[in-house]
């Protein structure tokens, strides 16, 4: 008995100062999102508005609480955008089912737009400072945020067509299911009282990994058909705004 007493003793030595330097908090995020390719004739063709909330905690390395490794978990709806074929003709989506069969090929000029909902992580390395140790204002830059990203919901869209316009069809089969980006943020906090810390900064995130999968996509280029092996990338403009407890 007098082993364990001494052994949680000797835990406690360390896990406490661990825990003094951990907060946590709640976040509410609007986005702007786009989608590009490294295909000429597949071009991006519009943005789109959606949001992210979820929870977000600091490990902080220093007693000053000046450099911390920050993480959360959110959920992301509506990411993603709009790309235009410059093809003769293609298919895009021949993984889906579509709901009606005329909507597999697109026409020149056609426009896709996808949208795209994550469970992300996101995994950062924080900077802080402040214009004093009294002052309640503090500035922040998160650099680099890796997030990884889990699909739970795609949704396409087809437009600019003639009579082959459709909305919110299934094409989740023909997204890849995991996402890895990379980011860079800053802002600043204002702490309220000694429980709570107001935040908000623009944050900017850029996809390592392809948005689509392109298995069995082709297009055809005048009389020539060949697969459709284009990257597809995302990227997303973000407000971030959330508190500290």
């Amino acid at each position: 008995m007098k082993k364990i007493a001494i052994s949680l003793l000797f835990l406690s030595v360390f896990i406490q100062p661990a825990i003094a330097q951990f907060r946590f908090g709640i976040n509410t995020t609007p986005h702007w999102s786009w989608l590009t390719t490294n295909d000429k004739k597949i071009e991006g063709a519009g943005s789109q508005f959606g949001f992210r909330f979820g929870l977000t905690g600091d490990f902080f390395l220093d007693s000053e609480e000046n450099y911390a490794i920050t993480t959360g978990l959110n959920m992301s709806f509506n990411q993603g955008g709009t790309l235009q074929n410059g093809y003769t003709q293609g298919v895009f989506w021949p993984n889906s089912d579509l709901s009606e069969s005329r909507f597999d090929t697109v026409p020149m000029n056609g426009q896709l737009t996808y949208h795209l909902n994550y469970l992300e992580i996101p995994f950062g390395l924080k900077l802080r400072g402040g214009l004093g140790s009294n002052s309640p204002v503090k500035f922040y830059v998160e650099i680099p945020v890796v997030t990884l990203g889990f699909l739970i919901g795609a949704n396409g869209d087809i437009s600019n067509t003639v009579g082959k316009n459709t909305e919110d069809e299934n094409i989740r089969d023909d997204v890849n299911g995991l996402a890895l980006s990379w980011g860079l943020g800053g802002g600043a906090e204002y702490d309220l009282n000694e429980n709570a810390t107001l935040y908000g900064g623009l944050f900017f995130q850029n996809h390592f990994t392809d948005v689509t999968k392109d298995k069995d996509a082709f297009v055809i280029d005048g009389t020539t058909r060949k697969n459709e092996d284009s990257s597809g990338r995302g990227s997303t403009l973000a407000l971030k705004i959330g508190v500290y407890f």
